[in-house]
């Protein structure tokens, strides 16, 4: 039976993706975690988060989290265990060959550095004019969501909080319609984001409070240069850069 969430497109589902690989969205949630522990970012027994803290992490919806993981259960990457301490759990051994049979495809990581570029042009616009237009009351809000992000312990809920944060910072911009690139440009590469350790995203929020510090005191060019940084990492962060840099060991 279809229920109205099901009726509900994601920024996954609405084609984010459709222009580089055409991936469904639930292959994209597969690509997405597959890619996680295929890298070791997700551990063999690590609990996975409950199936709509999973949807809202990775911007789908709660059919298509639960979709996803029935396959990668079906496949042997994932383990659903019942009862108390139940949920879903990264498989002890999963099986390589399926992580690489759903992994992104070669051709796709030059497409997705390109995404992290033209995101990297946006952000260090959108931090300049911020730093000249924000409003107290934002920067108060963005400060709280810096605090949110230390403060949480699990991927889904940092993700969440750091969507909110850049939206908002793109909005204290004041750049009115080019507000709608620039989200558009964040759907696209968020739609390729990976469950990280919450050690490695407690540390990229140190970059959102040094951003937050350089809006507050109108400082333009400290504002772009955290920015610039923020962003420009990913290039090595992302799992493509992970692949290449794997790819490239003797």
């Amino acid at each position: 039976m279809s229920t109205t969430v099901d009726l509900v497109a994601s920024p996954i589902e609405e084609g984010p993706l459709a222009g580089i690989d055409r991936r469904s969205a639930i292959d994209a949630v597969r690509l997405r975690i597959g890619m996680a522990i295929l890298l070791g970012l997700l551990k063999p027994g690590e609990r996975l988060p409950d199936q709509k803290d999973v949807a809202l992490g990775l911007s789908v919806s709660p059919i298509t989290a639960r979709r996803a993981l029935t396959s990668l259960a079906e496949q042997g990457i994932v383990v659903r265990r019942r009862g108390r301490g139940g949920g879903t759990f990264v498989a002890d051994e999963p099986p390589r060959e399926i992580l690489q049979e759903i992994a992104a495809a070669p051709s796709e990581l030059a497409a997705i550095h390109k995404l992290v570029d033209k995101r990297l042009l946006f952000e260090c616009s959108v931090s300049h004019f911020a730093a000249l237009n924000a409003s107290s009351r934002q920067l108060d809000e963005l400060e709280k969501l810096t605090a949110t992000m230390a403060e949480a312990t699990g991927w889904s809920e940092y993700h969440q909080a750091d969507d909110e944060f850049h939206r908002l910072v793109a909005s204290a911009s004041g750049l009115g319609s080019a507000v709608d690139e620039y989200n558009h440009a964040l759907a696209e590469l968020y739609a390729y984001f990976l469950p990280y350790p919450i050690e490695h995203l407690h540390a990229s929020n140190r970059d959102h409070i040094r951003l937050v510090e350089a809006l507050r005191g109108r400082d333009v060019c400290s504002a772009v240069e955290v920015s610039r940084n923020h962003v420009g990492i990913l290039h090595q962060t992302m799992f493509m850069g992970l692949l290449e840099e794997r790819q490239a060991d003797p």
